[in-house]
């Protein structure tokens, strides 16, 4: 797949005005974990996530015609402060894209982001902001040139897009739920960018929940970066890829029939292989704490009492995420607020639940 496209350049004698573009994009909770990675931010296995609603980032993309062309010209804002580090990052993956996008290098920009949820704690911080640049990058395509009229075109792009920053970031894209990689199991599925799949879901997938709790808020202690490529010589990769790419058809199969018990099974399964990787990587490291296993043990323990379908999902780091249907969310909150929030940062976890994907605002 090539977007590069040399006919992107502006007249410079007919310059647009200045002018800015905003999305609210959404984090997303992998079921499937992707962990491991080949070429450009190409995926070793396939991975499902669930889309969220409240942890997401906003993003405002300004830009105005600059006289002097060549390179990026780039103010990045974080909550409104400078933030220099995510600024040199931003501005590497825009000097990226200039094949794809040449009027990149004719516009001044300034970017303003934020998240309602901690970034860098492993809660796919990079999946909300990333995806919510490449969704404005292609607005600001059409905008100029009226190239991504077609909704489906639009998203594709943008999940391209996105993954070239961050890969999880393309399932971001899509409403409740998306795959992203190869799969023999979803027709149309692709290393290169997302597909949805909510279409394929029993209804009450589409009223799921995903609290967060946040045991630690702090920036982990490896980055997801570090932790893909710890797993090019980690000795159990072949057999985690193959086991993730079979088990993408029992989950499949098991969210079209609202089968929970499989459901929770293979996510909780998913969770402690991801970590179990990161134990046997080298150098090994560890990203639970012990509020996460606290927290584990009494989730365990509190569905064998009840019987209630609430099941527990990690992603890179110490924060767990309850996953349940919507109609025992009143006794959840309870369990949570009697018992969990001993375990997370200041009594803190957010409230979330699967959403309708990103939003222009």
């Amino acid at each position: 797949m090539n977007y590069d496209n040399p006919r992107l350049i502006l007249d410079s004698s007919n310059p647009p005005e200045p002018g800015g573009i905003t999305w609210r994009s959404p984090s997303n909770i992998a079921i499937i974990k992707y962990w491991g990675k080949y070429g450009v931010q190409l995926p070793q296995n396939p991975s499902l996530s669930l889309t969220l609603a409240a942890a997401c980032t906003d993003t405002r993309l300004e830009y105005e015609m600059r006289e002097n062309t060549g390179g990026i010209e780039l103010d990045f804002f974080f909550h409104q402060q400078p933030n220099e580090a995510f600024a040199a990052k931003i501005k590497t993956y825009l000097e990226s894209l200039v094949p794809v996008f040449p009027f990149l290098e004719q516009l001044k920009f300034t970017i303003y982001s934020g998240n309602s949820f901690p970034h860098s704690a492993g809660i796919a911080s990079s999946a909300s902001a990333m995806s919510a640049l490449a969704l404005a990058l292609c607005s600001l395509e059409d905008l100029l040139f009226g190239t991504l009229k077609e909704p489906e075109a639009f998203d594709r792009k943008a999940s391209w897009l996105a993954r070239l920053g961050s890969g999880s970031a393309c399932r971001s894209i899509f409403p409740h739920a998306a795959v992203w990689g190869e799969s023999r199991f979803v027709p149309g599925s692709s290393n290169e960018f997302a597909v949805p799949v909510g279409d394929r879901l029993h209804e009450l997938f589409k009223d799921f929940h995903d609290d967060i709790l946040i045991v630690s808020a702090d920036e982990k202690a490896v980055s997801s970066r570090d932790g893909h490529a710890l797993m090019e010589a980690n000795p159990y990769a072949a057999t985690r890829y193959e086991q993730a790419r079979t088990r993408m058809g029992t989950l499949l199969d098991a969210m079209q029939a609202g089968d929970l018990g499989t459901f929770g099974k293979i996510a909780e399964d998913e969770a402690l292989t991801l970590h179990a990787l990161m134990m046997c990587s080298n150098p090994s490291y560890i990203l639970m704490q012990p509020g996460t296993l606290a927290i584990i043990d009494r989730v365990r323990a509190w569905r064998a009492e009840t019987g209630h379908p609430v099941y527990f999902t990690l992603d890179a780091g110490p924060n767990v995420h309850l996953l349940y249907p919507g109609e025992i969310v009143a006794e959840v909150r309870g369990f949570i607020e009697e018992e969990l929030t001993e375990f997370c940062e200041n009594g803190h976890y957010l409230q979330d639940w699967v959403g309708e994907g990103p939003e222009e605002l």
